[in-house]
């Protein structure tokens, strides 16, 4: 009986011996683990930072009076800017938020998050939109919806120019770029490719007739498209070459030059995006708003145009033009740091 309770003693013994050496490894590997998350965290934060200290410094950099990038407006004064070119400029007062929206470069989510944000578009129950993919794509796009400098301009008048400046100081301002290139391919599979009434009837019907020579293109894109004519995107750029253009009327905004929508030499953005880096980006900017637990930006397309299809669209513009379009929108380019297209400009 004693020799029996003896080995059941040492089974114990060595049983707990086991579970114990088990919970002292278990918490050494989940020690190890915490430890590992938090540098790789804190090694991962500090990198973004340094991510938008770089962009930002390029930026200040080509601003410069003395810097080897020429344009008009580079050294103008912010008060010289006129109030309709402040039109991209949306605000969210109640965060002490500014974000200029750049057509074609994830502005459709970011301004579905500057309404929940705002909470100025109420639901059809009365209660402010909390989820950004609950409010209406029409929505979105109604420019009545947002507070834009503009609209400060129109309320306030002559007082309004102090009050832009106090929000530019005080408030924390962003934007979302993109590949000059690519975001002209995606404005024109947008626009074009699919049928649009709207950028039919005020572009492609002129376009057809000056670059596909249609002297009376259908009066609708349906009817266009029934019969079998379309706009190319060779079309297009012509368009954008064409001197005449911006004599008529300026640039469409998911056209128009990103510097002229959002005016970096004049504002000094707290923080710039990419839509090469936008979930990282996003989620860092959220991050610094204070906003990453109370908000998600909702998720992308999938068909987004990728830059490797530049070659593609590219095939029938020739070289000449390839270079003059270069030229036409090398700010964007050099201010926000995308590579100048050799393989494109050299072929």
């Amino acid at each position: 009986m004693k020799m029996g309770m003896k080995r059941q003693l040492q089974c114990f013994f060595l049983l707990g011996t086991v579970l114990i050496t088990f919970f002292i490894i278990c918490w050494d590997a989940r020690r190890d683990r915490t430890f590992y998350l938090q540098t790789a965290l804190q090694t991962d934060v500090t990198h973004l930072k340094m991510r938008q200290e770089h962009r930002r410094r390029i930026i200040r950099e080509l601003c410069s009076a003395n810097s080897s990038l020429k344009f008009t407006e580079k050294l103008i004064t912010f008060d010289k800017i006129p109030n309709k070119a402040l039109d991209h400029l949306i605000v969210d007062d109640r965060h002490g938020v500014i974000y200029c929206f750049v057509p074609k470069v994830a502005c459709t989510n970011w301004k579905r998050i500057m309404i929940v944000l705002s909470q100025n578009l109420k639901a059809p129950d009365g209660a402010p939109y909390l989820d950004p993919l609950d409010i209406p794509l029409k929505v979105i796009h109604n420019s009545t919806v947002h507070k834009t400098f503009n609209k400060l301009w129109r309320r306030f008048g002559r007082y309004s120019r102090p009050l832009m400046h106090h929000k530019l100081k005080n408030y924390t301002k962003f934007l979302f770029v993109r590949d000059p290139f690519v975001r002209l391919i995606s404005a024109f599979r947008d626009k074009f490719v699919k049928p649009d009434e709207y950028f039919y009837n005020m572009y492609g019907s002129t376009m057809l007739q000056r670059y596909a020579n249609i002297s009376k293109p259908p009066d609708s894109v349906q009817e266009a498209f029934a019969t079998g004519i379309r706009l190319s995107f060779t079309h297009f750029i012509k368009y954008l070459l064409d001197p005449q253009t911006e004599k008529e009327k300026p640039f469409n905004e998911h056209w128009q030059q990103i510097y002229r929508l959002c005016h970096p030499c004049q504002i000094d953005y707290d923080f710039v995006g990419k839509l090469e880096t936008l979930d990282e980006d996003t989620e860092h900017l959220l991050n610094i708003l204070g906003l990453d637990n109370y908000i998600h930006f909702p998720p992308g397309y999938e068909n987004r145009t990728a830059v490797d299809w530049e070659r593609y669209w590219f095939a029938n513009i020739s070289v000449a033009d390839r270079r003059k379009l270069y030229h036409l929108y090398e700010t964007d380019f050099r201010l926000f740091e995308y590579d100048k297209p050799e393989a494109l400009l050299h072929e």
